[in-house]
């Protein structure tokens, strides 16, 4: 089934309206010109009745009570006058039908009406007046119909209703047959817009439309920009996670191997519950690797949204330090917390320990033996401090990039503590950055984003 076409839809939408408009005004029109062209029929009708009238008046007041037998007479006027105490005078031929309420009906005020005989309509007229008088009464009550066959006028009628019918209907022809034509070709940007569309796609990143300069499809070209540029973050997010995991994986495979290798060829003597220690922990580091990873990528492509409640900061805060100082001792590190934090935050704990939980990872994994990391917290945020020998102020930069590590690798750090910590600030609205002092780096995390 095809699907629906715009051109139709637009086509039948101005068709159906210039027929109602067309229509409405034709009808509009058809009853004004009806109104006005009977009015005028009336009005000569009248005019004709009355100059009968004159004719009459002048005839009796001459003292000829009997008009001439051909006077205004035809095949298509008739008339009939009846007069007091006169006979009643009729054209020649007489009126072929009179209306039924004649005489009785004939008053001061002309009256109208229309007659139906076999070959057509008639006019007629009716009204009484006062006629002069040669002998008697100075006036004599005169009635007067007046008659006139009205086809020709009622074909003119009709002439003007089947061009009023007939204007409309061939307007409608022509834009069955224009509009369609000026609606492709007035459709022609969009059909130019989705062939831009045709080559741009996942194997042509950054592509984007250019503006139309039209003020319709502009709209539709930024969204499709947006949506273009959303794709491509999607698929360097998937490209990075995938590098980035081809990449550990390889790693974390290749120590496997050699491990299984070296202990098939040259075997070390250990036991094999020490073996398999060994291969346990690469596979924890893996799966903390991957872990990482598709955390981090859900937390850029904003698909983890922070769960935020009422969390009490000071206990919270203590159980993450507790956590902390006996992996720091075993290296010969010490942790030294001082200030208050505020009594409560209302934040999302799972992301905030993220943050909190490998910069304090960070400081006491990489600080060297004998130092001591130093956490400040006030109202404001929290400062982890530590010496950092290896380290120069340039590499403050590249810190938050995924498997960046200047120094030799730790036992469970692969380089995405601080780009996981970069992430989980950014959808807490927090704000990460890094100091250097004199050999010593300082991770500063501010609460909230100001």
């Amino acid at each position: 089934m095809k699907p629906p076409s715009l051109a139709a839809r637009i086509t039948l939408l101005l068709v159906a309206s210039s027929l109602a408009l067309l229509g409405g005004g034709a009808l509009l029109m058809d009853w004004r010109i009806d109104r006005a062209m009977e009015a005028r029929f009336r009005e000569n009708l009248l005019a004709q009745a009355q100059a009968l009238t004159t004719v009459v008046e002048i005839e009796q007041a001459a003292g000829a009570p009997h008009a001439p037998p051909g006077l205004l007479a035809g095949d298509r006027a008739w008339y009939e006058l009846r007069c007091a105490g006169l006979p009643a005078q009729r054209s020649s031929p007489p009126p072929p039908a009179v209306p039924p309420d004649w005489p009785q009906a004939a008053g001061a005020t002309p009256r109208f009406a229309s007659l139906t005989r076999r070959h057509g309509r008639l006019g007629a007229v009716m009204f009484a007046f006062q006629a002069p008088a040669a002998t008697g009464p100075p006036t004599r009550s005169c009635a007067l119909l007046f008659m006139q066959d009205r086809r020709a006028f009622d074909r003119l009628l009709t002439a003007l209703d089947w061009i009023l019918v007939l204007g409309p209907a061939l307007a409608m022809l022509v834009a069955l047959v224009a509009v369609p034509l000026i609606v492709r070709r007035g459709l022609r940007p969009v059909r130019a817009l989705a062939e831009r569309m045709r080559n741009i796609g996942p194997h042509a990143p950054g592509q984007r439309l250019p503006a139309s300069g039209m003020r319709e499809l502009d709209p539709l070209v930024a969204r499709f920009n947006d949506v273009l540029a959303r794709m491509d973050d999607g698929l360097a997010r998937e490209r990075q996670f995938a590098s980035g995991l081809a990449h550990e994986t390889r790693t974390r495979l290749a120590e496997l191997r050699a491990l299984a290798e070296v202990e098939a060829r040259y075997p070390s003597g250990r036991e094999l519950k020490q073996i398999l220690g060994e291969i346990g922990q690469i596979g924890a580091e893996l799966e903390a690797t991957v872990s990482a990873l598709l955390l981090l990528t859900r937390l850029q492509s904003g698909l983890e949204q922070p769960q935020r409640q009422p969390l009490d900061s000071m206990p919270w805060l203590e159980r993450q330090f507790q956590r902390r100082r006996a992996p720091a001792a075993q290296r010969g590190v010490a942790l030294a917390v001082a200030g208050t934090p505020p009594p409560s935050l209302h934040t999302d704990p799972a992301l905030l320990e993220v943050i909190v939980g490998n910069l304090l990872g960070n400081a006491c994994a990489y600080a060297p033996p004998g130092d001591t990391v130093h956490v400040t917290l006030d109202a404001g945020g929290l400062r982890i401090d530590n010496a950092a020998p290896g380290l120069e102020p340039a590499d403050l930069a590249r810190f938050g990039q995924r498997f960046w590590r200047k120094q030799l690798p730790h036992a469970g750090h692969a380089g995405l503590g601080l780009a996981l910590a970069h992430a989980a600030a950014e959808a807490l609205d927090m704000r990460l950055h890094f100091e250097w002092d004199d050999g010593r780096v300082s991770a500063v995390l501010t609460w909230s984003g100001g």
